[in-house]
């Protein structure tokens, strides 16, 4: 790998452990306001509607300056969202200005990839980015739970100086740690090198930019690689999002469990995704990607099985390890956490590496990527609002996890079919590898 991919996997690995810190934080924060829980889902909904409301816009301003800079600048723009929280802006608004920044770096941040490196190394590579993204998720979840836990609240209230300048409570405390992480993000962001790509001068006019998107948008949906995989990952990214907060739901109804420890709970998942994506990167090369495909309905199959998991299942022993004591309810927990980890992880690498091939061959990196976005986003934003209606209308957390469960189940055996009708057709499979059409690029 060039020396530059390291830069981008460090840059990426911080920006990542602040967004994951900051949604325990701002939960903490919604906590400590009283907030009702419908409104906790609607945190990932605001961070969210940026990512589909300038997918037309930010795959032009990613082609149009040098990549670097894009995610210096959306760094920074994230800082200004924690700045907005500290100052008592309404954590669900302060939480839409760092997807504001995200939203703009998402394109930058994988478009780069395939500026750097050949297709060959296009699946380690993202291998590489995912596993270090969610060792970021891991330790950013962890440090957002031991952020808002009593012994660090306490710790962090006593510097002095803190009181002066408004920090008076402990999810206060943990969004200014958070903060100084994401100026660490943004200076990575500085080492990163010229790729010497260049674009043609991209459309500014507005109506130019969503003829240009909804052109581009049509080009993955009829190929028909980027079809399967862009519905696949569109699946993938909504069911994703909403598992978050499954899991702090869970956590809380099945093993009675506080914010603090549910965190842990959301890292063994990381966990599992971190090993099934490394394991993905080393085993599943991009020819072979679409072979991954009913390793989502096992998912589906998983998360449905979790909902009839709680700790009256397993009887009351402790185990010891070392000076740790753990009851084999948690232990089998974080066992199913990191399982279903893993089969995601595994999964989504193969699918991720593909559709950005497909769209780099048909497209541009920063246009295919604000596509993918768009559609994952939508998906998203769908997903949260009806999971965020669900918990309003107090339906049972078994009841809803079954029937997340049972809905990804159904739509991957949905998408697997779609999948063998194409290749009834002819194998469209040859078209993986093939070089870049310089002609639909825009």
């Amino acid at each position: 790998m060039k020396k530059g991919f390291y830069w981008i996997m460090a840059a990426q690995f911080f920006s990542s452990l602040a967004d994951n810190a900051l949604l325990i934080a701002a939960i903490a924060l919604l906590v400590q306001m009283q907030s009702p829980d419908w409104m906790t889902p609607l945190l990932k909904f605001f961070f969210t509607i940026s990512y589909v409301v300038l997918a037309p816009f930010v795959g032009a301003f990613a082609d149009a300056i040098l990549k670097w800079k894009v995610m210096f600048i959306t760094n920074l723009v994230k800082v200004a969202g924690l700045v907005l929280m500290l100052i008592s802006v309404h954590p669900l608004l302060a939480y839409g200005v760092v997807g504001l920044g995200a939203a703009a770096y998402s394109p930058a941040k994988y478009g780069i990839l395939t500026e750097l490196l050949p297709p060959q190394q296009l699946v380690a590579a993202n291998g590489w980015i995912e596993g270090t993204t969610v060792s970021s998720i891991i330790l950013g979840t962890v440090l957002g739970g031991f952020l808002v836990s009593q012994a660090a609240s306490g710790f962090l209230l006593g510097l002095p100086g803190l009181a002066a300048v408004g920090i008076n409570t402990t999810p206060e405390a943990a969004i200014l740690v958070i903060t100084l992480v994401y100026l660490l993000a943004a200076l990575c962001n500085l080492r990163i090198p010229d790729t010497g790509a260049r674009y043609e001068k991209q459309k500014t006019r507005l109506v130019a930019l969503l003829v240009d998107f909804a052109h581009c948008t049509k080009v993955l949906w009829t190929d028909k690689l980027g079809q399967i995989s862009l519905a696949v990952t569109t699946l993938f990214w909504g069911a994703g999002a909403t598992l978050q907060f499954i899991v702090l739901k869970w956590a809380e109804h099945a093993l009675g469990l506080d914010l603090t420890m549910a965190s842990v709970m959301q890292a063994a998942v990381a966990l599992g995704v971190a090993a099934g994506a490394i394991s993905a990167a080393v085993r599943v090369p991009l020819k072979k990607s679409l072979s991954v495909l009913p390793l989502g309905v096992g998912m589906g199959l998983t998360t449905v099985a979790l909902a009839f998991f709680n700790r009256e299942l397993l009887p009351d022993v402790q185990l010891h390890f070392w000076v740790v004591q753990l009851p084999l309810y948690m232990l089998f927990a974080y066992g199913f956490m990191v399982f279903i980890g893993a089969l995601a992880g595994y999964f989504v690498v193969p699918m991720n590496a593909l559709l950005q091939h497909r769209g780099y061959v048909l497209l541009s990196a920063g246009h295919s990527i604000a596509v993918q976005n768009f559609n994952e986003n939508v998906s998203v934003l769908l997903m949260l609002l009806f999971y965020a209606l669900l918990i309003r209308l107090n339906l049972p957390v078994p009841w809803v996890i079954a029937l997340f469960g049972t809905f990804v189940c159904v739509s991957m055996f949905l998408v697997i079919l779609w999948y063998r009708r194409n290749q009834r057709e002819r194998d469209w499979t040859q078209l993986i590898g093939e070089p870049r059409h310089e002609e639909h690029h825009s």
